[in-house]
This record gives C-alpha cells, sequence and structure tokens, in this order.
C-alpha cells in the first residue's frame, strides 16, 4: 500500500506570500544521471517518444495543476527546452529555475572543489524567486501515478478556503519493495509514523539494496548500516508545499552550510529539512491513503521496464499515444 502524508508547517511565518495562487508543479531536474549514464530526464520511454516527464505533466494538468517550473542546470537550458519545454507550453505555463553551486545564502561561498549542487532542499531553495503559490514537488525521473497529484491537489487547494490550513505540506509515500531496482542501490526518504498515521521521521538511507541473502540494506547519512523491510514506508520525493517554506528554507539552509562537515561534497535534502521541522515542533504530519503506482529510473538497465509499464497503460487507455495529439 501506498501513502500520501499531509502536514501543517508552524503559523509563525509571513503569510504575505499568499498572492495570486496558480496551482503549481515544481519538477527536479537538475541531476546530471551519473548512474544512468546520461540525461535520463529527456530520454523517450512511451511508445511514440515521450519521457517520464511527459507524463507526470499530463496527469498533473488533469488533476488541476496550471503551471510547472523545471528546476534544471543552467548548461541543460537548451536542450531540455527543445526536448521537454517547448513541446508541452501550450498546455501549460511553463517557467524555470537553475540550480547553481553558487546560489547560497548571504554569507557563504561554494568551496572551489564543489563539482555540483547542494542537493534536493537546495533545488527547491532555487525556485523561491519563481513560486507564489502553493506548489507540488516531484522528480523529473519517477513515475507517480495520477492518483497523487489528485489527492495532493485537493490538499492544497481545497473546496472551500476555509478548510485550508495556514501552511500545508503533504509527501507522497510507498512501500519500500515497490522502490527498489534489479540493477543497483538507491536513495530513499524512510519515513516512520504513529499508530494514528502522524509522521514521526524521515530519514535520507542511500544505496539501498537486496543483497545475495534476501535482505534489503541501505547506509544512513552517519554511515551505519540499516536493515529495513519490505513494507517500509518511503518518500519517493514528491511533495507538496505552502510558498511559506521559503523562509524556512533561508533560515535551514545558512544553518546547514554552517554546521556541515565537508563542505565539498555535502548534501541537503528535502526529507532531512521536513524530519528537521518535525523535530523543532514546526511541522505536524498526518497520513492518507494514495491509490498511485510509481515506477522510475535509477540505472539505465531499468528503461526496459518503464517503457513496458508506460506501453501497458497506454494499451489499457490510461494514455494516449502520441500523449499530446
Amino acid at each position: 500500500m501506498d501513502f500520501l502524508v499531509a502536514c501543517t508547517l508552524g503559523s509563525a511565518l509571513k503569510p504575505d506570500r499568499f498572492v495570486m495562487e496558480t496551482p503549481t508543479l515544481l519538477v527536479l531536474a537538475a541531476g546530471m544521471g551519473s548512474r544512468y549514464g546520461g540525461l535520463k530526464q529527456i530520454d523517450p520511454m512511451g511508445p511514440s517518444g515521450e519521457t517520464i516527464l511527459d507524463y507526470s505533466i499530463w496527469d498533473a494538468i488533469q488533476a488541476g495543476f496550471r503551471k510547472v517550473v523545471f528546476v534544471i542546470r543552467e548548461e541543460f537550458e537548451k536542450d531540455f527546452r527543445e526536448a521537454v519545454g517547448n513541446r508541452i507550453a501550450s498546455h501549460i505555463e511553463v517557467d524555470y529555475a537553475f540550480q547553481s553551486i553558487e546560489d547560497l545564502p548571504s554569507g557563504f561561498e561554494a568551496p572551489p572543489a564543489r563539482e555540483k549542487p547542494w542537493g534536493t532542499a537546495h533545488a527547491l531553495y532555487s525556485a523561491r524567486k519563481v513560486i507564489s503559490s502553493p506548489f507540488a514537488v516531484i522528480n523529473a525521473d519517477d513515475f507517480y501515478g495520477r492518483d497523487a497529484y489528485i489527492r495532493s491537489y485537493h490538499f492544497l487547494f481545497p473546496s472551500s478556503a476555509e478548510k485550508r490550513s495556514s501552511s500545508p505540506c503533504c509527501l507522497v509515500a510507498y512501500s519500500l519493495i515497490n522502490t527498489l531496482s534489479d540493477h543497483g542501490g538507491v536513495n530513499r526518504g524512510i519515513t516512520s509514523q504513529t499508530a494514528g498515521h502522524q509522521l514521526e521521521l524521515v530519514e535520507e538511507v542511500t544505496g539501498i539494496m537486496r543483497n545475495a541473502g534476501g535482505e534489503i540494506k541501505g547506509l544512513a547519512l552517519d554511515g551505519s548500516e540499516r536493515v529495513l523491510g519490505e513494507k517500509t514506508s518511503v518518500s519517493m520525493n514528491f511533495w507538496g508545499f505552502s510558498p511559506l517554506i521559503f523562509d524556512q528554507l533561508q533560515d535551514q539552509f545558512s544553518h546547514f552550510m554552517a554546521s556541515c562537515e565537508d563542505p565539498d561534497t555535502a548534501e541537503w535534502h528535502i526529507p532531512t529539512l521536513v524530519d528537521l521541522l518535525l523535530k523543532t515542533g514546526e511541522a505536524a504530519c498526518q497520513v492518507i491513503s494514495t491509490d498511485g503506482n510509481w515506477f522510475g529510473v535509477t540505472h539505465r538497465e531499468d528503461k526496459p521496464m518503464v517503457m513496458d509499464a508506460i506501453g501497458s497503460l497506454v494499451t489499457q487507455g490510461e494514455y494516449g499515444s502520441p500523449l499530446w495529439q
């Protein structure tokens, strides 16, 4: 079973960010695709050359989202616009945010040896100037299922304004067994919940895979080994936030930069950010179920499975082919 986690951030933030509210999808697409061996965000997967992103944006539009912001590396802009942005511009408003190593809070500079940006929370931080409405956040290379977009949209934009939380946040989480790759380790945000489906913890665990003995293991950020169960609830980096999160990001990013032990390689992840907000009492989270499906490509060997899965959905009539006809 997979879940949607509904979170309420602390209300001590400035409410003036709620102005022109355009339901927005923020797509994290700045990754270099090092494990995959190429820029997988624009790699064709569908029967008519569609990318996973095409299906994600299509599902978001059907759910009610009206704007998409792509977080990319500036050097990829031309290729990304030609492969994705220009094709969908007639269907949804498109904007871009650039994730740069040098984009840091005042008083901090990137070390000369730093080779890549600072992680998914930094990617979120990179979009602070182009988003002013509640928004969902996804990875560019993950297929989440339409139900996740529908439920996150209705949480962020309830039918009655008085029902909206002052500072909403949501997270789609899946059972770990449904998110593993047969071709190498994966990184996941491990969640734990109370009996009442209140989120207690989001912990980043890397290199998760099943070993020869059948155990699923990974490494926590402190380097310790974690043994995980198949039904462990994990974050696949589908989030929803109020734009008020950018105020908290500003404060927390400065703290991260001041306290990270190795600024040449340290990364700041969204699950780590949310976990800190939970621990400091600035967030309270409730788990809500969703019927969505997840699949994605971490390694190039995952591609045939993804293509087969998309092909089956097209055959079943879930999507047209070509998708944007």
